[in-house]
Parts: C-alpha cells; structure tokens; sequence
C-alpha cells in the first residue's frame, strides 16, 4: 500500500468523515489511534477542523459488573434507538486489552445484531497499554463519530477500576448496570463506581429472576438513598429490565433522556461538558510529557538512574521528581 493511500488528504477526511464515509470514518480513527509523531500532527489538525460539526451526540457510559451482560445490553438497547431512526456508535475503554490479549467488547458476536445494523458503528478501544492513553484515543473517536453524524455514542468501560472514572469523565449519562439478587451483590458494591452512578439498572428481570430483580433494585434503592445523590437537580433512579427480551429497554432510554433534559435545564450540561474538555487537555498534557521522556536515550537512561536510587532508599521520591523536573528543564 503507498503512502498516498494509506493516508488521504485531510481534505479528502473531513469531506468523507462528514459524508459518513464508512472507510474515511474508519481511517481517521487509524490516524488518531497512531503513536506516529507524524501521524499525531496530522490528527490534531483534523480535529481541529472537525470540531464545530461535534457536541451534539448523546453520550452515555456503560459499566458493570463481570457478567452483568453489557455487550447484550448494548446489542438491544442500540438496535432499539436505531429502529428510532438514531445513528449509534459503540466505543470501548479497555486498558487490558493489550495485556491479557482477550479479546474486546465481548466479541462482536455478542453484538450480533448490531454489528450488522447499517445504522450503527462499533470500534474497539486501542491497545494504548495505559489508561490515560486508551481514554484520550477513545475521546477523539468520540468526537469523529459525531462529525460523522452519530446522535448517540455508548462507551463501554471493558476494563476495571479507574477506568470507570475515565469513561464518566467523558460521558453525559453514566449507566451502571447490576446484576438480581441484591444480598451478596449489594456488599461487593465499589462505592466509587455507584457514586459516579446517573442511573442504576438491575439487568437479567426476566423469568424467574424477576422478582430476585426487583428486590435488588430495591436494596439499591435503599442504598443510594443512604449514599445520597451528586447532583441537586437529579436523584438517581434504579430500573429493571431485560437486555434479553428487551423488556424495560425503552422506560431505560427515557431516564438517559430525561437526565440530559434535566441538567440542561439545570444549567450544568454545558459546564460539565467544558471541565470535561479542559481534564482532557492536561491529560493529553500528561501523556506528552511521558512520551518525551520515553522518546530520549539519554532521558531514560537517567530516569533509570533515579528510579534505582529511590527504589533503594538513597534519594527521597521529592527530590527524585526535583531531579525528573530538571531533566525536562522545568
């Protein structure tokens, strides 16, 4: 493959990113995926260029616990908004993915639907090796995919722990969803994560787990009301649903909606998306400064030196950071 086709012009990618060009959509992601100084460059400037056609989508977050059935929630929930005649795209934060080689957003085939819905457009999440990284690629494949006409983005949070906080961090609506028989699953809640919580929806009330399913959300209930809320205009509601049979799906959707209505109203939608904004920026502030000290010989072979000293106690880590400073002339 030559060059010229590998990488089209930036022209060429604004024009077919905003026609909702499936290849071009496709290639920008590549291009802000890429580690390339050459490739970052180019993909700021697009961007850059893209910006005033994002900020309209929907963003919605989704975690949950291991078995809780996200890639299926997914599935169901994204064909239903598609069948609306909305255009969804489904992201994944995944920082493990380039350790434990498993593969991504449960595999397509759990997504069997919606992978095949023309409506709909599902990218895994890079294998960056660290969070920060995965996260800031994940966001700029958030904002392509509104320039392309996507009016709903749902990121997936595969990975676990501070991972949640990433994909809250770039979200609207953050969905945890939880699993029937709230007794032993109500103690092995993270408070972190329920905290971060805009909805709570108890997955799998179908069947005989019906009413094990109510009875969760009602211990979540109790428990958040204990917990109390984050936000002055929202109280967090506890749904049931099927992601199954898609039974509660829609009443879902509606919370995710009215949630939105209710900070716009509140006035806060606008101010929460622009300290997103501005987290962003320090963390893609962050990320370069790592990247140059991993870039120099001569850096890493110091930042070696340093590490050695302060792993065996003979420099302090406050000087060792002093030392680090230095080295990048700061």
């Amino acid at each position: 493959m030559n060059e010229a086709h590998a990488l089209p012009s930036l022209d060429a990618l604004v024009e077919g990113v905003r026609a909702g060009n499936r290849a071009m959509l496709a290639r920008a992601i590549t291009l802000v995926e890429s580690r390339k100084a050459e490739h970052r460059a180019r993909a700021e400037d697009l961007l850059q260029r893209l910006l005033p056609f994002t900020g309209t989508a929907m963003r919605v977050g989704i975690t949950g616990v291991p078995g809780v059935g996200k890639s299926t929630t997914i599935d169901t929930l994204g064909t239903h908004l598609t069948a609306q005649g909305h255009r969804v795209a489904v992201l994944a934060v995944d920082p493990s993915s380039s350790r434990s080689g498993g593969s991504i957003l449960g595999d397509k085939t759990r997504m069997a639907r919606l992978s095949m819905d023309a409506r709909a457009f599902i990218r895994p999440s890079p294998a960056a090796g660290t969070l920060g990284g995965v996260a800031a690629r994940t966001r700029e494949t958030l904002l392509i995919c509104e320039a392309a006409g996507f009016d709903i983005v749902l990121v997936e949070t595969v990975g676990v722990g501070q991972s949640e906080t990433a994909v809250a961090d770039m979200t609207d609506t953050f969905l945890v969803l939880m699993l029937p028989g709230a007794g032993d699953e109500l103690q092995g809640i993270k408070k972190g994560i329920i905290e971060l919580a805009d909805i709570v929806a108890v997955n799998k009330a179908d069947g005989e787990n019906a009413v094990r399913a109510r009875a969760a959300a009602a211990e979540y209930r109790a428990a958040l009301h204990v917990l109390g809320g984050r936000e002055a205009h929202w109280s967090v509601p506890v749904l049931t649903y099927s992601g199954l049979t898609g039974a509660g799906i829609d009443d879902l959707w509606q919370q995710v909606a009215l949630h939105r209505s209710r900070a716009q109203a509140a006035g806060s939608f606008e101010a929460k998306r622009s300290a997103q904004q501005v987290k962003w920026m320090w963390t893609l502030f962050d990320e370069r400064l790592r990247a140059r000290l991993r870039a120099d010989a001569a850096l890493r072979a110091e930042l070696a030196r340093i590490e050695a000293e302060v792993g065996t106690g003979r420099l302090s880590p406050a000087l060792g950071a002093g030392r680090i400073a230095l080295q990048l002339g700061l």
